[in-house]
Protein backbone atom coordinates (compact mmCIF):
# COMPACT_ATOMS: atom_id res chain seq x y z
CA UNK A 1 0.00 0.00 0.00
CA UNK A 2 1.02 3.64 0.03
CA UNK A 3 1.24 6.92 1.90
CA UNK A 4 0.06 10.16 0.41
CA UNK A 5 0.12 13.79 1.47
CA UNK A 6 -3.28 15.37 1.00
CA UNK A 7 -3.83 18.97 -0.13
CA UNK A 8 -4.64 19.97 3.46
CA UNK A 9 -1.30 18.54 4.66
CA UNK A 10 -2.75 15.38 6.23
CA UNK A 11 -0.79 12.21 5.52
CA UNK A 12 -2.90 9.15 4.81
CA UNK A 13 -1.61 5.60 4.86
CA UNK A 14 -3.79 3.21 2.88
CA UNK A 15 -2.66 0.33 5.14
CA UNK A 16 -4.17 2.10 8.15
CA UNK A 17 -7.55 2.87 6.60
CA UNK A 18 -10.52 1.54 8.56
CA UNK A 19 -12.24 0.34 5.35
CA UNK A 20 -11.35 -0.19 1.70
CA UNK A 21 -13.47 -0.84 -1.38
CA UNK A 22 -12.12 -1.95 -4.75
CA UNK A 23 -13.76 -0.71 -7.92
CA UNK A 24 -16.16 -2.95 -9.77
CA UNK A 25 -15.20 -4.08 -13.27
CA UNK A 26 -17.23 -5.26 -16.21
CA UNK A 27 -16.12 -7.50 -19.05
CA UNK A 28 -16.55 -5.80 -22.43
CA UNK A 29 -15.74 -8.89 -24.47
CA UNK A 30 -12.02 -8.12 -24.57
CA UNK A 31 -11.02 -6.40 -21.32
CA UNK A 32 -12.05 -5.74 -17.74
CA UNK A 33 -13.38 -2.18 -17.69
CA UNK A 34 -13.49 -0.04 -14.54
CA UNK A 35 -17.05 1.00 -13.70
CA UNK A 36 -15.71 4.29 -12.34
CA UNK A 37 -13.38 5.35 -15.13
CA UNK A 38 -14.93 3.57 -18.10
CA UNK A 39 -11.64 2.15 -19.33
CA UNK A 40 -9.22 -0.68 -18.72
CA UNK A 41 -6.21 1.45 -17.76
CA UNK A 42 -7.39 3.87 -15.07
CA UNK A 43 -8.56 2.66 -11.67
CA UNK A 44 -9.93 3.80 -8.31
CA UNK A 45 -10.14 2.53 -4.75
CA UNK A 46 -12.27 4.14 -2.03
CA UNK A 47 -10.98 4.30 1.56
CA UNK A 48 -12.38 5.40 4.91
CA UNK A 49 -9.68 6.87 7.13
CA UNK A 50 -9.34 6.03 10.81
CA UNK A 51 -11.07 9.35 11.53
CA UNK A 52 -14.01 8.47 9.29
CA UNK A 53 -13.14 10.68 6.31
CA UNK A 54 -13.35 9.23 2.81
CA UNK A 55 -10.77 9.46 0.07
CA UNK A 56 -10.27 7.99 -3.38
CA UNK A 57 -6.97 6.64 -4.65
CA UNK A 58 -6.62 7.00 -8.43
CA UNK A 59 -3.97 5.21 -10.42
CA UNK A 60 -3.27 4.17 -13.97
CA UNK A 61 -1.50 1.38 -15.76
CA UNK A 62 -0.14 3.90 -18.26
CA UNK A 63 3.65 4.05 -18.09
CA UNK A 64 4.88 7.17 -16.33
CA UNK A 65 1.62 7.93 -14.55
CA UNK A 66 1.59 8.66 -10.82
CA UNK A 67 -1.05 7.53 -8.34
CA UNK A 68 -2.76 10.21 -6.27
CA UNK A 69 -5.53 10.59 -3.70
CA UNK A 70 -8.15 13.17 -2.85
CA UNK A 71 -10.71 13.65 -0.12
CA UNK A 72 -14.31 13.08 -1.18
CA UNK A 73 -17.49 14.17 0.54
CA UNK A 74 -19.72 11.62 2.25
CA UNK A 75 -22.21 12.07 -0.60
CA UNK A 76 -19.52 11.36 -3.19
CA UNK A 77 -18.40 8.29 -1.21
CA UNK A 78 -22.00 7.05 -1.14
CA UNK A 79 -22.31 7.67 -4.89
CA UNK A 80 -19.06 5.75 -5.50
CA UNK A 81 -20.28 2.78 -3.45
CA UNK A 82 -23.71 2.67 -5.10
CA UNK A 83 -22.11 2.77 -8.57
CA UNK A 84 -19.90 -0.15 -7.56
CA UNK A 85 -22.85 -2.16 -6.17
CA UNK A 86 -21.50 -2.04 -2.62
CA UNK A 87 -23.61 -1.86 0.51
CA UNK A 88 -23.47 1.53 2.17
CA UNK A 89 -21.90 1.58 5.63
CA UNK A 90 -24.08 2.95 8.42
CA UNK A 91 -22.49 6.41 8.33
CA UNK A 92 -23.44 6.84 4.65
CA UNK A 93 -26.93 5.32 4.55
CA UNK A 94 -28.49 8.74 5.07
CA UNK A 95 -27.20 9.81 1.64
CA UNK A 96 -28.65 6.90 -0.34
CA UNK A 97 -31.83 8.75 -1.35
CA UNK A 98 -29.78 11.78 -2.42
CA UNK A 99 -27.48 9.83 -4.76
CA UNK A 100 -29.93 7.37 -6.32
CA UNK A 101 -33.09 7.73 -8.33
Amino acid sequence: MARYRMEDGTVVDTDRASARWEEAKRWDGRNQISVNTGNQWDHQTLYRSRRGRYYVERWSQWQGSTAHVEWVSPQEAARWLVLNAEELPDDLKQYEADVTE
